[in-house]
């Protein structure tokens, strides 16, 4: 998606928008360094100073992390993912792992009763996906792999409420992971999940709640052991 330059008076306003939308558009994913101070000038045809208190804002509302030496990177998708990232990115490991039992617990359920065929195929999908991550080896593409997942479950809830408060601490869930999983993927970290998709296909609520419930805690892990998660995960 090009940017475009903005031509009304409001030319801070209008860059924020823009760079939002970039963001939540996707074009710059969570983890990715946006373009420099200087390219944005060029892309956006205005001022440095405007571009720099944009990026500001930006940082402030949670959306950008702005890294010294290095340059600036998304750290979230809405505003409300970068307070949820800042709020509990320090949280005690077990808060989050019951944080994240209750929400997918009740998804799971939900889903069970609600996922459509459409549904079921894309949970297939990405289990098959998530398998092939473990298998690879990459830690990265398997915790990127285990929260589309994740994600998926939440959306067969068909609950548009759940599934946006869960979307929101979704960068949350993947630095907890990350920590779990560290760089090198040890066979005694692998949870089948197997299971919980296949309760989900027969409808077995109960089944597909006490599988969901049990993940978060089964991979606390060395998240216990470590402490809170620091910020910066990505």
């Amino acid at each position: 998606m090009p940017l475009t330059s903005p031509r009304r008076s409001a030319l801070v306003d209008q860059v924020i928008a823009q760079l939002r939308n970039q963001i939540t558009s996707g074009e710059w994913p969570v983890g990715a360094r946006i373009p420099t101070e200087p390219e944005l000038v060029e892309l956006l045809g205005v001022a440095r100073n405007t571009v720099r208190e944009a990026v500001r804002a930006l940082a402030h509302n949670g959306l950008l992390d702005i890294r010294q030496g290095s340059g600036t990177y998304v750290i979230a998708t809405s505003e409300l993912a970068g307070v949820m990232h800042r709020r509990f990115a320090g949280a005690d490991p077990r808060h989050i792992a019951e944080l994240r039992s209750t929400l997918e617990s009740s998804a799971a359920r939900l889903a069970a009763e609600r996922r459509t065929e459409r549904d079921l195929v894309q949970l297939d999908a990405l289990l098959a996906r998530r398998e092939e991550a473990w298998a690879g080896g990459d830690a990265e593409v398997f915790v990127s792999a285990d929260v589309s997942l994740h994600m998926a479950v939440v959306t067969a809830s068909h609950n548009d409420v759940l599934i946006e408060l869960y979307a929101d601490l979704g960068d949350l869930v993947a630095d907890w992971l990350r920590a779990d999983v560290g760089t090198e993927l040890r066979p005694s970290a692998h949870l089948d999940h197997a299971r919980l998709i296949e309760a989900i296909r027969r409808g077995d609520g109960d089944a597909a709640a006490s599988e969901a419930a049990g993940y978060p805690f089964a991979c606390l892990g060395r998240n216990a052991e470590a402490g809170p998660l620091t910020d910066g995960g990505g």
